[in-house]
């Protein structure tokens, strides 16, 4: 055999355009053009530059302007004359090319007309440069019926009613024959009162323990003891009446919640008291099903296994005994014991919230919900009996409408799509406008908890509606309102100020100076006795030049091309209206404000003017030097004229109009993942409503 060298190949991943031409790059970051719709790698204007991918800042400003700042800044070291003059003779030299560009314009104004203007007038002076991809994958699952869903059907899953009155299964006493027999007959089970059971696992049988089915079998003896006591002779207990068949478990999961609606009492089977009254209350408690078990059912009763009495309680003191985050449960045992009612979705977002931080046969308890992965979702189901939607399937009994339990799908999968069966309540689509304290990469970034401005769940009001999920976990939505962020430099802003006549011909008289040096010259030459003030004043006003253009500029804004502009690192307000404007001072009207309540570095000024505070860029340049594994970056917003300081772990190149919330419209920013078709988010930023109105609509875009 041959001995051939090392062939060492660079790690690439392959995306696709719009027309589904493939195109194979690296591994770095990249974005979509929004001018060509070709994908590019992304370069950073970066304060300090690191790496190949980030640039220093630069503009791309009015040079006149710029050099006339310089020279009119008090603060330049004029003690180096040779800078000075230099910046100077650029200046004059700008000045001349624009004389003698008037007047080639004058002497052949047909030769010199522009027959490109109408392609060259800047497209979308009204509008941000917008966001030139869409999703065009596969849903798996899909909020309407006609879209294509590769989610596994499982057999009989379209047979089960929305609600079922009565249980598929009870276990009723035969007194003739003294023996418990399951019955299925629905005339007998609509005529027969029953107990539902509610237990924990851990307090009936130990799984791994020696004789785990005669450990089962004596609960059940302590069970129907119970239930007799009670003068009862039917009982449900999910050991014995959920069903064998794959089939039977899923309905009668699905229909769990009805079980505890039509019991006559709920009596909680607690373990033994001697291991602690309180530790088997906490046990019971951090089930996953202990909270719809309790809040649906009309009655509650508990005992202990290891004690003969069977004792009722009230919800409240139920909330005492068995639940720890108190502030959050008390509240939902309030809205259901009618003391203290609650907005639907409020409600609704609390049991969420109190559910979740519970475990189940595949969780711990206090376990996150678990993140999106394809092995929930493909041919292989769960091996130890358990559904990983768990939660969410103890949570669908509240809602009106309920979705079918799937072996094949995590939590996230069916969260959304109990989200788009009940289209009132928009969980999935408010949840897309919340910032976490946290965007982990292996949790879909769309899903979310917390939020970092305080919001709840019911303060936001979606713009826009889920379409599906994909098998990955992405969130395919719909009416999106999007526009792509510059990072590469600061473009050439075009700005509309104040009619203002003293400025107009301020600025007009630096024009002026070369046109009256030819002139005095001329005077000179063709009369030697001939007076020079004209050259003189033409030197004058050529020197005076650079303060001039800065008033003649210094005027407010009125109106901006809509520009986001993204700098990795903090930048003062004074370097961006340098960059954006050119010739600009302080000593006249500012060009750009802080946010007083758009980021989380946002501070508000104690007055009677509602603005941003400028110490705000002093704690995001301390913050940008402390611990944290995200980078601070700074958004420029020409169309409001405010900068944002924020977090993200990389730089984002898309802006979404996703709610409203708090009289500020929410704008979800997010990095391109192109070799997936998919957006990540990075951050979320309160900026003014009003500009959504001067962003695109743009097609289904995937947040995986």
């Amino acid at each position: 055999m041959p001995w051939r060298l090392p062939v060492t190949q660079e790690r690439t991943v392959t995306c696709c355009n719009d027309l589904d031409k493939e195109k194979k790059h690296g591994t770095e970051q990249r974005y979509v053009s929004p001018t060509t719709g070709i994908c590019r790698k992304l370069v950073v204007q970066a304060v300090t530059p690191i790496g190949e991918h980030e640039v220093a800042i630069s503009a791309n400003t009015n040079q006149a302007s710029k050099i006339a700042l310089q020279l009119a800044n008090p603060t330049i070291r004029w003690w180096i004359i040779f800078e000075c003059l230099g910046l100077w003779l650029c200046l004059t030299l700008k000045l001349l090319l624009s004389f003698i560009w008037l007047l080639v314009q004058l002497f052949y104004p047909n030769d010199m007309a522009d027959d490109t203007a109408e392609d060259t007038e800047s497209y979308g002076t009204v509008y941000y440069k917008r966001y030139a991809r869409k999703f065009r994958g596969q849903l798996w699952a899909a909020r309407s019926s006609k879209e294509r869903s590769s989610r596994i059907i499982e057999e009989g899953e379209m047979d089960v009613p929305t609600h079922n009155l009565y249980p598929r299964l009870l276990i009723i006493h035969d007194p003739i024959r003294n023996e418990w027999v399951p019955c299925a007959d629905r005339d007998i089970i609509i005529h027969t009162k029953f107990i539902a059971i509610s237990f924990c696992n851990a307090d009936a049988y130990n799984k791994f323990g020696p004789d785990p089915e005669t450990e089962k079998a004596q609960f059940i003896e302590e069970v129907r003891a119970a239930v007799l006591g009670q003068k009862y002779d039917a009982y449900w207990l999910d050991l014995e009446c959920v069903g064998g068949t794959r089939l039977e478990k899923s309905r009668d999961l699905y229909c769990m919640a009805d079980v505890y609606r039509g019991a006559g009492v709920t009596l909680i089977m607690l373990g033994k008291s001697a291991n602690g009254e309180n530790k088997c209350w906490r046990v019971w408690g951090e089930r996953v099903w202990t909270m719809p078990e309790a809040l649906l059912s009309p009655r509650l009763c508990y005992k202990f296994r290891d004690r003969e009495e069977v004792t009722p309680l009230s919800l409240f003191q139920l909330a005492n005994l068995a639940y720890t985050n108190y502030s959050t449960e008390q509240a939902i045992i309030n809205a259901y014991s009618g003391k203290d009612p609650l907005e639907r979705l409020e409600r609704l977002t609390l049991l969420k919230s109190a559910i979740w931080q519970r475990g189940s046969s595949a969780l711990a308890p206090g376990v996150a919900p678990p993140p999106s992965k394809p092995d929930m979702i493909g041919e292989t189901p769960v091996t130890d009996g358990a559904y990983k939607a768990e939660r969410t399937y103890a949570l669908m009994g509240f809602f009106e409408h309920r979705i079918h339990p799937n072996r094949f799908e995590g939590d996230l999968h069916a969260l959304v799509r109990l989200s788009m069966a009940n289209d009132n309540d928009r969980i999935v689509e408010r949840m897309v406008s919340m910032l976490p304290s946290t965007i982990t990469k292996e949790m879909a970034c769309w899903y979310s908890d917390n939020d970092i401005y305080g919001a709840n769940l019911w303060d936001i009001l979606p713009e826009i509606q889920v379409a599906g999920i994909t098998e990955n976990g992405a969130l395919v939505v719909d009416g999106c309102r999007a526009a792509a962020i510059r990072w590469k430099d600061f473009p050439e802003v075009t700005f509309v100020s104040p009619d203002s006549l003293k400025r107009t011909i301020i600025g007009f008289v630096p024009y002026l100076s070369w046109p009256i040096i030819i002139a005095g010259l001329g005077v000179v030459m063709t009369n030697r006795v001939g007076d020079i003030t004209l050259v003189v004043l033409g030197v004058v006003l050529l020197i005076i030049s650079p303060w001039l253009f800065v008033y003649s500029q210094s005027g407010r804004i009125l109106d901006a091309h809509p520009w986001l502009i993204g700098v990795k690192g903090v930048i003062s307000i004074t370097e961006a209206e340098k960059h954006l404007y050119g010739a600009t001072t302080k000593k006249h009207f500012p060009r750009m404000n802080f946010t007083p309540s758009g980021s989380e570095f946002s501070v508000a000024e104690q007055g009677t003017k509602r603005k941003g505070s400028p110490t705000q860029y002093d704690d995001a340049k301390k913050s940008e030097s402390g611990p944290g594994t995200r980078h601070i970056y700074t958004l420029i917003d020409t169309c409001s004229s405010t900068m944002y300081y924020f977090r993200a772990e990389r730089p984002p190149t898309v802006c979404i109009f996703a709610g409203r919330e708090g009289g500020l419209g929410r704008f979800v920013l997010c990095s391109e993942r192109c070799n997936i078709n998919e957006l990540h988010k990075e951050s979320v930023l309160r900026m003014p409503t009003e500009i959504s109105q001067k962003m695109e609509l743009c097609g289904w875009i995937a947040l995986g």
